[in-house]
């Protein structure tokens, strides 16, 4: 009996003992204007080897995925319905600060929460083709989504919809990028339940974005 309640115990505790650690809180004041980045904004597939800050890090997951209204929940990229039905994961291999592992990030805390730990950039990159840059990338943003969350509500155009939000999100983190001095390049190219396992989701993986500084 006490052998089971420890068992229990030491389950419901490990089920809230993920890492989870905030993040700083991202500015909404820049240095480049909106045409400023668009008239620079170019794919980027060389990147130098400089680690991103956490600073970096935050304002990126807050360009693709975050609460830009608090008191509705709207956040930085338009959905349809309000829906959201995007999952965002955070491949960390050269952050400052930062463990390398797999993240996924929480909009509603903008903070993040550790998967699993080590570096997976290489596992990344070999069920994308083997696109070498991929794991050559300090970061790596995946876009990964639940189509029940929009569908429900829009039925069979929910597919529509939520490939045009993956691109909404897509610019959004490119211009931060160009904003930010970084670099990244949308890619479709992969083995989708090769990546899935990689990442040990359900969820349909519609987009990695390497990002890091331009070499």
């Amino acid at each position: 009996m006490y052998a089971f309640l420890l068992f229990f115990i030491m389950i419901f505790w490990g089920c809230d003992m993920a890492e989870t650690i905030d993040l700083p809180a991202p500015k909404t004041v820049g240095n480049v204007s909106v045409e400023e980045a668009i008239a620079r904004r170019r794919s980027c597939r060389n990147f130098s080897k400089r680690a991103l800050t956490v600073e970096e890090v935050s304002q990126l997951l807050w360009a693709c995925q975050g609460i830009t209204d608090s008191v509705r929940n709207f956040r930085a990229a338009p959905s349809a319905g309000a829906t959201y039905p995007f999952e965002t994961y955070l491949v960390v291999g050269k952050v400052k600060n930062l463990e390398p592992g797999l993240y996924h990030y929480i909009p509603q805390k903008h903070s993040i929460e550790l998967v699993s730990a080590g570096d997976i950039r290489g596992k990344v990159s070999a069920s994308a083709l083997s696109q070498y840059f991929i794991a050559e990338a300090p970061i790596i943003i995946i876009l990964a989504a639940e189509y029940k969350r929009t569908s429900y509500r829009y039925g069979e155009r929910a597919e529509r919809y939520v490939a045009m939000e993956a691109g909404h999100i897509g610019e959004n983190l490119h211009l931060q990028c160009e904003a930010l001095g970084l670099g990244t390049v949308m890619v479709g190219a992969f083995y989708d339940n090769k990546l899935k396992s990689v990442l040990d989701i359900e969820y349909e993986p519609l987009y990695i974005m390497p990002v890091g500084e331009p070499k």
